[in-house]
């Protein structure tokens, strides 16, 4: 492990002028599917989501793997720069990202995060990816030959770091924009001394935690580690050898539930499958939505009816892992009574983002389209962080970060 290489280091942006920046900022790509795409790009023609989803562009049932889909991400982004929308930065920076709604606001620290330090442990996952999403990324960022959707990631505050972010942020910001009721807000880090304080402070930092974003950072080393392989004479310090992340202090990251809706309860009738249920819980029925309050609650709600669950105590393993609600949850009900032994898999559970609110969920049972939903109580950022520095993993969908960065803010071009 490289305890001298810098975690971050300064990058040539790829962004919006100011005053397309409305018009291009889009959500992350993940979180729409290509027929939501399509309706949130009518009448925007610069939307980012041109090139992040660009089977918008193509025949309607055009697989968004379809190798058609990545040369229009390219030609979309060349278009972007031609026209003026997209400027590429004359020197590289880092960048004081703020994100603020009417109730949290979260400033961090935009830069080229080391793949060398992804591969090596110190920027650090806390999930598994899937290949075949990995492989999409890949091809993505191979197409525009640049990382389009920044990295989310958390750090421990260090007071150097705050007091630059303090200063700079008196200054008037490059450009702000907004989208989705969340303010985006950046500042450059332009002066020579400023950006040799971020590099140094990275360079000492232990440690990195991806709260969102695995798949791109996965696809990322992926890139590089092709591209190290294709180059006779790689140095290291070639812009593929990073990606694009976005790091906030742990202090100021916000965590919601990520809960669960679930198609059929695997054979049983309502009170069969409350009856399983109170063989591992207290089942309290309530006249309102429940919002647990520690790990051992959890909200179920079947048609019509909500129930507080309280979970019966598990003898203390030491494993922070275990001690999860979500992890609770899969080991109680969903497992052994649902039949559910794949999250990641299964077709028959989906995942709602707390965000959405407690009556999407009773939307979707009260519909049929749904038979139960299960509401969580979210890990801690701390927790987080113990499970990463341990080496372990996460279930599946454990942790849903809000608010969420943008796509076309930043990008990071590889050449």
């Amino acid at each position: 492990m490289n305890l001298d290489l810098p975690l971050l280091r300064p990058f040539v942006a790829l962004r919006p002028t100011p005053s397309h920046a409305f018009a291009v900022v889009a959500p992350p790509y993940d979180v729409l599917t290509s027929e939501e795409a399509r309706h949130q790009v009518i009448g925007r023609p610069y939307s980012f989501l041109h090139v992040s989803k660009a089977e918008i562009d193509l025949p309607h049932g055009t697989e968004p793997s379809a190798p058609a889909v990545y040369a229009k991400a390219a030609e979309n982004l060349k278009h972007f720069l031609k026209s003026g929308v997209l400027v590429r930065e004359y020197k590289p920076c880092f960048y004081i990202y703020r994100m603020r709604t009417s109730e949290h606001i979260q400033t961090g620290i935009s830069g080229a995060a080391a793949i060398e330090a992804y591969e090596t442990g110190r920027i650090r996952r806390h999930e598994l990816t899937r290949p075949e999403k990995e492989r999409d990324r890949v091809h993505q960022i191979e197409a525009v030959h640049a990382h389009t959707g920044p990295v989310l990631a958390t750090y421990r505050p260090v007071a150097i770091i705050t007091e630059l972010i303090e200063k700079i942020t008196k200054l008037p910001p490059l450009l702000e924009t907004s989208h989705g009721g969340v303010d985006h807000i950046l500042w450059r880090v332009a002066q020579e001394s400023d950006i040799a304080v971020l590099k140094a402070a990275f360079t000492v930092m232990p440690a990195l935690y991806i709260a969102d974003g695995h798949h791109r950072s996965a696809a990322a080393a992926q890139v590089a580690a092709a591209r190290r392989a294709r180059n006779l004479y790689h140095r290291g310090d070639e812009m593929y050898s990073s990606f694009l992340i976005v790091s906030f202090p742990t202090n100021e990251m916000k965590i919601l539930s990520y809960n669960r809706v679930v198609c059929d309860l695997n054979g049983l009738d309502r009170n069969a499958f409350l009856a399983r249920v109170a063989e591992s819980c207290t089942v309290v029925p309530c006249s309102q939505e429940v919002h647990p309050s520690t790990w051992r609650e959890v909200g179920l709600y079947l048609p019509g009816q909500w129930y507080c669950l309280v979970l019966n105590p598990i003898l203390a393993t030491g494993d922070p892992v275990a001690q999860l609600a979500v992890t609770q949850l899969a080991n109680r009900i969903l497992s052994p009574i649902l039949g559910l032994h794949d999250l990641r898999q299964d077709q028959r559970i989906d995942f709602v983002g707390g965000i959405h609110g407690l009556r999407v969920l009773e939307q979707r049972v009260n519909s049929g389209e749904m038979a139960v939903a299960f509401v969580t109580y979210p890990p801690s950022i701390e927790e987080l962080i113990a499970i990463t520095d341990a080496g372990r993993i996460m279930p599946p969908k454990s942790t849903w970060f809000e608010p969420k960065l943008v796509d076309g803010l930043l990008s990071l071009p590889l050449h």
